[in-house]
């Protein structure tokens, strides 16, 4: 009797989070879905940094505008 052969099989990487979360995306809404998603979280992002940015200016403002007042 002869042992069977052994096959050498690859190991399948565990796909991350996000690429099972897109991978149920794909299933489950088309196309157009897809990109709508996508471009308001693209928008929801911008946004963001915008916010980010308008603290940070104000900040520097408010800054300013202590510190001449104070020079004075």
């Amino acid at each position: 009797m002869q042992a069977a052969p052994v096959r050498a099989t690859a190991a399948l990487p565990i796909p991350s989070v996000t690429g099972a979360l897109r991978a149920m995306e794909s299933l489950l809404m088309r196309g157009g879905q897809r990109t709508a998603r996508r471009n308001a979280w693209t928008a929801v992002l911008e946004d963001r940094r915008r916010a980010e940015d308008r603290r940070a200016a104000q900040y520097v403002l408010e800054a300013a505008a202590t510190r001449s007042t104070s020079a004075t």
